[in-house]
């Protein structure tokens, strides 16, 4: 009989990471012996060499759940020392098994990245509110948190797009370190001619919230990062994580 992939489960192993990362100790993690991938920047990597190698004291951490992806995001702020960090990380689990990991998939921003400035970043996540969303009904549909997740990537080849998403009146944007209140403002409308591909998600209906991984084409090629959050069926908050070099 299958395992179910279960929230909990995808949180444990989310928090395993945190650990190994504050530790730089990916060791500490239960890879797959068979089949095991990291990625860092869009590019399957050595995780030996990759961001989990080294410690770094995280400043925020927050992580959610997608039981029918069978994975979990999670995003850290490191804003001290000579290298400062804002990452974002999926965990994927094949065959709905939590306890060991399939893939990690990491996009690493630092100093020289799009709007970098991880101090300036943390002061404006760290006051908002992303507990769960209690009750069902009012929950966002995955099917309209994928929608606007596709569609904040396609504003830049659709000139439709941006005005299809349900921006929320007191909608925060932090791109980088870019804040723009409401979200709906200066927005895209087409006129690149490649579209955002390469798209991961992460789907967790009990905070409505979508997250996409992508390769940011429409600008040239660049590993990034989509958060969005959807309260009241409104966009509340927009993060992205934009990496300029690889």
């Amino acid at each position: 009989m299958a395992a179910d992939c279960t929230r909990e489960g995808l949180l444990s192993a989310a928090q395993s990471y945190i650990a190994a990362q504050t530790a730089g100790k990916y060791t500490d993690l239960k890879l797959s012996t068979s089949n095991f991938t990291y990625r860092q920047n869009n590019k399957v990597s050595d995780i030996s060499k990759g961001v989990l190698a080294t410690a770094y004291k995280m400043d925020l951490s927050r992580s959610t759940a997608d039981p029918l992806e069978c994975a979990s995001y999670t995003m850290w702020i490191s804003s001290a020392g000579s290298k400062p960090y804002v990452v974002g990380t999926q965990l994927r689990h094949a065959d709905n098994d939590t306890s060991t990991i399939s893939m990690i998939d990491t996009i690493a921003a630092t100093t020289g990245d799009l709007f970098f400035d991880a101090k300036k970043t943390l002061g404006y996540i760290q006051k908002e509110d992303w507990s769960t969303i209690n009750a069902t009904a009012s929950r966002p549909s995955r099917e309209l948190l994928k929608k606007v997740g596709d569609a904040y990537l396609d504003m830049w080849t659709d000139a439709k797009a941006a005005d299809s998403i349900p921006w929320g009146t007191e909608c925060e944007r932090v791109e980088g370190s870019q804040y723009t209140n409401p979200c709906g403002k200066a927005l895209p409308h087409g006129g690149s001619a490649k579209n955002n591909g390469m798209r991961r998600y992460v789907i967790d209906e009990s905070v409505g919230s979508v997250e996409v991984m992508c390769s940011f084409d429409s600008l040239g090629n660049l590993p990034d990062t989509h958060e969005i959050r959807v309260i009241d069926g409104k966009v509340k908050y927009v993060h992205t994580i934009t990496v300029m070099k690889t």
